[in-house]
């Protein structure tokens, strides 16, 4: 499975503290310091995971500093 660099909207620093935030959050609440809610970190940690941010391509707005190739 190739990852296609073109939808990718969110650069590495986004991503890894995506996933640190939505990790914390997750495991926080599956060890019972924060409320039932705190299961939205399943979010962040997605969206990290994948690079592609939906409310970032709704904003127009892209944090990966690769540039696109422009064929031909």
């Amino acid at each position: 499975m190739a990852i296609d660099f073109t939808s990718v909207n969110t650069g590495n620093l986004d991503r890894g503290a995506r996933v640190v935030l939505g990790g914390a959050l997750v495991a926080l609440t599956a060890i019972g310091t924060l409320p039932v809610w705190g299961y939205i970190g399943v979010v962040p940690l997605l969206t990290g995971l994948s690079g592609r941010c939906p409310a970032y391509s709704l904003l127009g707005v892209n944090t990966c500093s690769m540039k696109k190739s422009n064929p031909g």
